[in-house]
This record gives C-alpha cells, sequence and structure tokens, in this order.
C-alpha cells in the first residue's frame, strides 16, 4: 500500500468521478476492461462503485444515493457533500471532480491550507462498510481535509487519512482484463495554469515549481496544462473556459495492441496520440481515458 506521509510530497490516493449512475458508470468501466467494486455506501447520501489499482490508487465514480441525506449533509456543513454538488451544479452529473492525496494526519493539512487561504471547510471524519468480490466485509474510517480556489466550482483536492484501512484481499478487484496496473498521470485543464498551481502546491504539499506544469508525487504526476497545450497532447477539445478543471487519467497497462483489442472488441471508440490510446468521455467516464503501454 501507498505510504502517506505527512512531509513531503503526499501521493496521489484516489480520483473522484461524479456520475448521474452508478449502473450506468458500472457498465461503462467493464467495458473498458475494468473489474468494478460492490456498491459502496456513504453515511452522509453518496455512493460509489470503485475501480483498485495494483499501485494502491483507485477510481471513485460517485452518485447521488439519497438525496435528502446530501441536502441534509450539505447544510451540515459537509464539505465533500457540498463540493459534490458545486460541481454537479457546474459541470453536469457527469465529471471528474477531486484528486485525492494520501496523508497520515489530515489536521496537520488542514492547518496548512487554512494558513494558505486555500481551505475549503472543515475537516470530515466518517467510516462505512467496504465488501469485497468474495462477500467479506470490514470497515474502512477515513479524515479529509479539503483545499480549493474560491469562485472555482469545477475542482478541488483533499487530503485523505485512512483511519481504519479494510483487511481485505483486492487482488480480484485489481486483475483488470485491459491490463490496467495503475495511474501514471492526472491532468488538469485551465486557462489560469500558473495561478492555480499555487493550489495544487499547497495541496500535495510540495513547495517547489511544478516543471511546465508538473508536480511529480511519489507515485504519479499531476499535471495543468492550458487548453491549446492539452489539446495538442491528446488531439481531443480542452471544453469550455475553466479556472480549473480534472481532464484526463493516464494508466499505465501491460500491452497497447491487447488494450486496443478489447476495446474494439466491446465497440469502444478509441483513436491513437503517439503511443497512447486516448478514450474519449462518455456517461459513466466523466474523463477522458489514456491507456500507455509501460515495459
Amino acid at each position: 500500500m501507498t505510504d502517506r506521509p505527512t512531509t513531503g510530497t503526499h501521493p496521489l490516493d484516489h480520483l473522484v468521478l461524479p456520475t448521474g449512475s452508478l449502473e450506468v458508470a458500472r457498465a461503462r468501466l467493464a467495458a473498458l476492461g475494468f473489474v468494478v467494486a460492490p456498491t459502496g455506501i456513504h453515511p452522509f447520501g453518496t455512493e460509489n462503485c470503485c475501480v483498485f489499482l495494483a499501485d494502491g490508487t483507485y477510481l471513485e465514480p460517485l452518485a447521488i444515493g439519497n438525496e435528502q441525506a446530501a441536502i441534509d449533509a450539505t447544510a451540515a456543513g459537509n464539505v465533500f457533500v457540498a463540493r459534490d454538488r458545486l460541481y454537479r451544479d457546474s459541470r453536469g452529473d457527469e465529471g471528474f471532480s477531486a484528486v485525492v492525496l494520501g496523508t497520515d494526519n489530515a489536521d496537520t493539512d488542514h492547518a496548512r491550507f487554512v494558513d494558505a487561504g486555500l481551505s475549503a471547510g472543515d475537516t470530515l471524519s466518517f467510516s462505512r462498510a467496504f465488501t469485497d468480490t468474495s462477500g467479506k466485509s470490514d470497515t474502512a474510517s477515513f479524515k479529509l481535509a479539503f483545499a480549493a480556489t474560491r469562485g472555482a466550482p469545477d475542482a478541488f483536492l483533499f487530503a485523505c487519512q485512512r483511519i481504519n484501512a479494510p483487511k481485505v484481499d483486492r487482488a480480484a478487484l485489481q486483475a483488470h482484463a485491459n491490463g490496467a496496473s495503475g495511474i501514471l498521470e492526472v491532468v488538469a485543464v485551465s486557462d489560469q495554469p500558473t495561478e492555480q498551481s499555487r493550489l495544487v502546491s499547497v495541496a500535495v504539499n510540495d513547495p517547489a515549481d511544478a516543471k511546465d506544469g508538473a508536480f511529480l508525487l511519489p507515485n504519479a504526476t499531476l499535471s495543468v496544462l492550458d487548453p491549446k497545450s492539452f489539446t495538442a497532447r491528446f488531439g481531443i477539445p480542452a471544453g469550455s473556459s475553466t479556472k480549473l478543471r480534472f481532464a484526463a487519467i493516464v494508466f499505465a497497462v501491460r500491452s497497447i495492441d491487447a488494450a486496443s483489442s478489447l476495446l474494439a472488441a466491446n465497440a469502444i471508440q478509441h483513436d491513437i496520440a503517439g503511443a497512447d490510446i486516448v478514450v474519449r468521455p462518455a456517461s459513466g467516464q466523466g474523463a477522458a481515458f489514456i491507456f500507455r503501454e509501460i515495459q
């Protein structure tokens, strides 16, 4: 499992991808060759169906399971649910709202965010049940600290402290037919990439200047590109104007040929950009998925 230090640059933990329907997300992700975990229920109205990767990172497709509970949670100051609603009001129910960093002390991160004027609100502690594919259950407990730029509803970041990590076997959940083994890079788009770099720098706990907009985390790269650079790199539109929006995920796969064959067999439209396979966003897949062969 990925280490989650308080000091030094934080590692990537997971990515939050809002969706209007977990059923649609589950079907889309399965067609892309991913194994999707059983539905997880949060105690504040949201629910997920995660995709776990062998490098310890994961995707969290997120839907509203109980609208009234989500409304009540927002009114009570739950930043996670409030930011999800803010994103959906701005971008719709399908997308990529948050990058989550690993930490072993969310309170320390919260204090840093407050000092920097980038806190998105109070910390959040919660627990939920977790079940693996064999039916074995455990309880997962977390504490979150949130960072965001004012007036930027399309993206936020948060530090996630795992108070109790489920002791369940995820091997079956990580055996993806497309050969994906981890996340190499997360790519954001911004009309003001230099200005947004401060938010990312504080969130990932890296005071160094990003090189060409890229922050080197211990286990992945987090890049912030202007729209023109994004389109030039991946061959797809960057979308409408935004202060900051997470737009693409680059996955490591064992074989580009095998991944391409699977996508073709499942009637998933895809393009080739250099050595990458590019799959544009779709319902249930809120970001561009890029598959890259790693030897």
